[in-house]
């Protein structure tokens, strides 16, 4: 390990969506919105700038992890990933990502230890940029539009109040997972949170 140990971390939590107030509600920033609210149960603020992301470092469930939402938009969320990754030599079981999925049903969630984008650009470009699929994530379930509906449309779009109070509840059970991951391993939270 270069550099001093104080300066390691050992976990990556990456939180998906899109930067500015223009995105910031919508569905595709459910990983924004999920780190954002760790942070702020931790009394942090991601308000550092580096590896082309906002950021903090901060304990969380008996681990030190560098907390990032990148600032490259979703499509390009692996150009940030590696930074961090290469700057802080992680494994990519060490680099958790939490992030929208459309495919599951408003606040369901569902925690996984590798598998492929899905469709998901955000992830595709991460698996392009570590050169690999092997790294855990937690989706969060935002619903598909209804049949007709805009896809594009649909992710950038702010979901109903309903359906808010629905995710919230969400970014607190994945923050859970999130926990149990960095505590027990995967396997431990996809048998106690799918």
């Amino acid at each position: 390990m270069f550099g001093s140990k104080s300066a390691a971390v050992d976990w990556l939590i990456v939180g998906l969506g899109n930067p500015g107030q223009k995105y910031a509600n919508t569905r595709h920033n459910m990983g924004f919105l999920t780190v954002d609210l760790l942070a702020e149960q931790k009394g942090v603020k991601l308000n550092k700038v580096k590896f082309k992301s906002a950021y903090n470092i901060l304990s969380f469930a008996g681990c030190k992890c560098l907390v990032m939402k990148p600032q490259t938009y979703m499509n390009l969320s692996g150009e940030a990933v590696r930074e961090a990754v290469q700057f802080y030599k992680l494994p990519p079981e060490r680099v958790l990502v939490i992030y929208d999925d459309v495919s599951l049903p408003v606040g369901k969630i569902r925690v996984r230890p590798t598998g492929s984008a899905g469709g998901h650009n955000g992830i595709k470009n991460i698996i392009s940029h570590l050169g690999t699929q092997d790294f855990p994530r937690i989706k969060i379930g935002t619903g598909a539009p209804g049949e007709g509906g805009d896809m594009i449309d649909w992710v950038i779009g702010v979901p109903s109040q309903a359906d808010r109070k629905t995710l919230l509840e969400s970014f607190e059970r994945a923050i859970q997972a999130a926990a149990c991951i960095l505590e027990h391993g995967v396997q431990k939270a996809q048998n106690d949170f799918n």
